[in-house]
């Protein structure tokens, strides 16, 4: 996409959740959330063809009462998952933050089709394989002129957890986002057998150790297996590990 194709395409749909929810990166340590959002497993469904399709809710998590937030283990060896045990202490893993806070669009690349466009920042893959639902999404935005075509379209790049593919309306200039209230998600992929990100949903602002924060975004997922490049966000590193969560599905 050009330079002032990409200037329009500027607004993503995100919209911040109220100030009563946050999340906060701890240098060292867990996720500190505050706001008491639900927080509940997110079951990735495959289609006929054996491809992600949709989620189904699991367990709801059950989070402590009386306190002004709950901790969330993000080095991947707690043993009271999902919450923190201060396991972080003797871990293996390394809990810098090297992700950017630069807006996501900064770095997305741009695919247009006649109908819609694509914007893909490959580093926030989550690994969910909605791209690939009902063919890939790259193929698809540049034949999609049915509805049922932008439709797929719209499903494969709004069931995006992390939010590196954003499906936009080429005549308006909009993007288009799946209203989500402020919550969070542990997502389990049964498809590859292994437990995936916190994904982060509603415009849930998360603060980074040094108290900046990242972009609000409709669409986010965060690390919870230690062993991400792209902390405090997920990058799929958990599917190469084969990491599990041990929680019942």
């Amino acid at each position: 996409m050009t330079d002032n194709k990409a200037t329009k395409f500027t607004d993503t749909g995100s919209r911040m959740a109220p100030d009563t929810f946050y999340i906060k990166v701890t240098a060292t340590g867990p996720y500190l959330v505050y706001g008491a959002p639900p927080i509940d497993e997110e079951i990735i469904v495959p289609n006929e063809d054996g491809n992600s399709w949709s989620y189904r809710k699991g367990i709801r998590i059950s989070q402590p009462t009386g306190e002004p937030c709950c901790a969330l283990c993000r080095c991947g060896e707690s043993q009271q998952k999902p919450f923190c045990d201060g396991a972080h202490n003797t871990a293996d893993w390394d809990p810098l933050e090297t992700a950017s806070f630069d807006p996501i669009l900064k770095d997305s690349k741009w695919y247009e089709g006649p109908e819609v466009v694509l914007s893909d920042n490959e580093k926030l893959c989550a690994y969910a394989r909605f791209c690939d639902a009902c063919g890939r999404v790259w193929t698809i935005v540049g034949k999609a002129t049915t509805e049922e075509e932008k439709n797929i379209f719209y499903h494969e790049t709004g069931f995006c957890p992390g939010g590196r593919l954003i499906g936009w309306d080429r005549k308006t200039g909009q993007a288009y986002e799946p209203k989500f209230d402020p919550s969070i998600g542990l997502i389990e992929d049964p498809l590859i057998k292994v437990s995936g990100p916190i994904w982060v949903k509603g415009g849930i602002r998360i603060e980074s150790a040094d108290g900046r924060s990242y972009e609000i975004r409709n669409r986010v997922t965060l690390c919870r297996c230690g062993q991400s490049h792209n902390k405090p966000f997920c990058d799929g590193t958990h599917a190469g590990t084969h990491w599990r969560d041990g929680l019942p599905v």
